[in-house]
């Protein structure tokens, strides 16, 4: 019997989310030496559904009619997930199918549209890092973790941002017909089998808030313009005037942060600029960032993105870079 997948579409879905799996799903069917996937796609209503990004694909079921076992039920994202968690038909639709199918998995920030539903409510979960934080505190009941490409919590399948759907189909083809079809599958699509890393290696750098007070603006500044100075929290006390202890308690409460996390990320920021646009040794990107020796730049990168400066470099820095 070929396993059965219902992908749920809506208008301005992200159409990547849709292909990537599918294209999982059927490259496992031209490989494997038994039935793979059958892959339908439904929406609240059959027909015509829009992409965000202006391709129209056709939702052959309406969620309604969507009848008998399922195995896969997979909730696509899209920049209109916002107006769609107001969708009764839709948020009623994707319990209702879920509450039969032998597993349920999202792409991106598809996750919120489980949250709503109900599927993950003290369950692991993960989404698209620019909206992980709005996720966890709209649904405090879901245990939200940023940097896994997809996190796996009972049967329940949740992905990281847009590319992230192909990682997870080409685990879910993994758990139902082993490991050799999925690296089969990856090399025939050209794509890692396992990448490398979370998704915070693809996140914007952490930005503190302003500060009201225009001495401490000016600190800020100082701090993120001269990464390889003195920061510590006795010289930017001096710097701004103040006491360190009054120091260290405005700066947390006018930013956020404290002056030795918030020096923190500007110089591990600081050396991602610098791996992705120049040549530079790792010894001179760890001087020059403020993080002085090659072992504390490993140790600030594993720790913020989850990967070596090494590879960060590889993966980012321009063929242009290469020259400097």
């Amino acid at each position: 019997m070929q396993r059965r997948v219902v992908i749920v579409v809506f208008d301005g879905f992200q159409m990547f989310d849709l292909a990537g799996p599918a294209d999982v799903f059927a490259t496992a069917n031209l490989l494997a030496p038994e039935p793979g996937y059958r892959v339908e796609v439904a929406a609240v209503r059959a027909g015509a559904v829009p992409a965000q990004n202006g391709i129209t694909t056709l939702a052959e079921t309406a969620l309604g009619e969507v009848a008998g076992p399922i195995d896969t039920l997979l909730v696509v994202g899209g920049l209109s997930v916002p107006e769609h968690l107001r969708d009764r038909e839709l948020i009623g639709g994707v319990a209702r199918l879920a509450s039969g199918a032998r597993r349920v998995a999202s792409v991106c920030n598809g996750s919120f549209l489980l949250a709503e539903a109900g599927l993950l409510g003290g369950r692991r979960a993960t989404t698209h890092w620019l909206v992980a934080g709005e996720m966890a505190v709209r649904y405090p009941d879901v245990e939200v973790d940023a940097d896994p490409i997809y996190i796996r919590d009972g049967n329940v399948w949740t992905s990281a941002g847009v590319s992230s759907g192909v990682d997870l189909a080409l685990a879910l083809v993994a758990g139902d017909h082993g490991h050799t079809l999925a690296r089969n599958v990856a090399r025939g699509l050209v794509v890692y089998l396992h990448r490398p890393g979370g998704q915070s290696q693809f996140s914007a750098p952490m930005r503190a808030a302003v500060p009201r007070a225009e001495p401490l603006r000016e600190i800020q500044a100082f701090i993120d313009a001269n990464p390889a100075e003195d920061l510590s929290v006795p010289s930017l006390a001096r710097r701004a005037g103040m006491s360190e202890r009054h120091f260290s308690r405005v700066f947390t409460g006018q930013t956020g942060v404290s002056p030795g996390r918030y020096v923190e990320h500007s110089r591990a920021d600081a050396a991602r600029r610098l791996l992705e646009t120049t040549g530079h040794s790792l010894d001179r990107v760890a001087r020059e960032s403020g993080l002085g020796v090659p072992e504390t730049l490993y140790r600030v990168f594993r720790r913020h993105w989850r990967v070596s400066p090494g590879d960060y470099r590889r993966r980012f820095r321009s063929k242009e870079s290469s020259k400097s």
